[in-house]
């Protein structure tokens, strides 16, 4: 718990959390363990999701509830998200044979915003939510390189530059060729630099926007494909974004 946050919201947002993150229904008990408080507790802080359809009881245990599309509905419109974002992305997986994704840069975070990739695919290394290997992936560099620099460097000092791979540019001076480079070509590249068996490729979409966002759209597959195919996976990403203009 933060010192900043009440116990019973942090509590509650665990709980959340643990929900969200776990393989399938979780039981009160578990849940109590992980959060750190009294069965009673748990129940309280339960009662009050459910109730608010954040999560729904189920005879196995406790799992997301209806409140949640609503909210992932309500974080899209908020940033501003293109008509049909999901026909485009699921066009350009067609197209390439790689999984493909929306992310976006707002308010000091970068989230992957939606993507192709199943819900069951849980060895996907680029799933929805947090990002938080920026610098190690191409959307990420597509996305930072589209940022003024303070902005940027800011963003790097809070969230570090940490090596995931041998391939991992962990140097900020190196970064910033990197993204100089980026900005020349229109276009990203990590090839192996999160996920030592996986290259993707992104381009930030048009701009701008009032709210100082980024917005861009990658696609991620096995590096041994990529090399096969690199020119046109690069063209058919780089005419999907230049469709979706956010707030269109």
């Amino acid at each position: 718990m933060t010192s900043t946050t009440p116990q019973s919201v942090d509590r509650a947002l665990a709980i959340l959390d643990a929900v969200a993150d776990a393989a399938g229904p979780v039981g009160a008990k578990e849940l109590a363990r992980r959060v750190g408080c009294s069965l009673s507790t748990a129940y309280h802080l339960l009662g009050a999701l459910t109730a608010r359809g954040h999560l729904t009881r189920t005879a196995q245990g406790y799992v997301p509830g209806p409140r949640v599309p609503a909210l992932h509905r309500g974080f899209q419109r908020h940033l501003g998200l293109a008509p049909g974002v999901g026909e485009l992305l699921a066009r350009l997986r067609r197209a390439t044979g790689a999984e493909a994704y929306y992310t976006a840069y707002r308010g000091g975070l970068i989230t992957v915003v939606d993507s192709t990739a199943p819900v069951t695919d849980t060895a996907n290394p680029f799933t929805p939510g947090p990002e938080i290997r920026a610098h190690a992936t191409a959307h990420g560099k597509a996305l930072l390189a589209g940022l003024p620099r303070p902005v940027r460097r800011r963003y790097l000092d809070e969230h570090g530059m940490a090596r995931f791979t041998d391939r991992t540019i962990t140097a900020a001076d190196r970064f910033e060729a990197e993204l100089t480079r980026v900005r020349g070509q229109g276009f990203a590249v990590s090839m192996g630099e999160a996920d030592p068996a996986y290259t993707c490729l992104a381009v930030a979409l048009p701009g701008p926007r009032g709210d100082g966002s980024v917005h861009a759209v990658s696609v991620s597959l096995a590096t041994g494909e990529f090399r096969k195919r690199h020119g046109a996976i690069r063209g058919a990403v780089a005419r999907v974004a230049a469709e979706l203009v956010p707030g269109a």
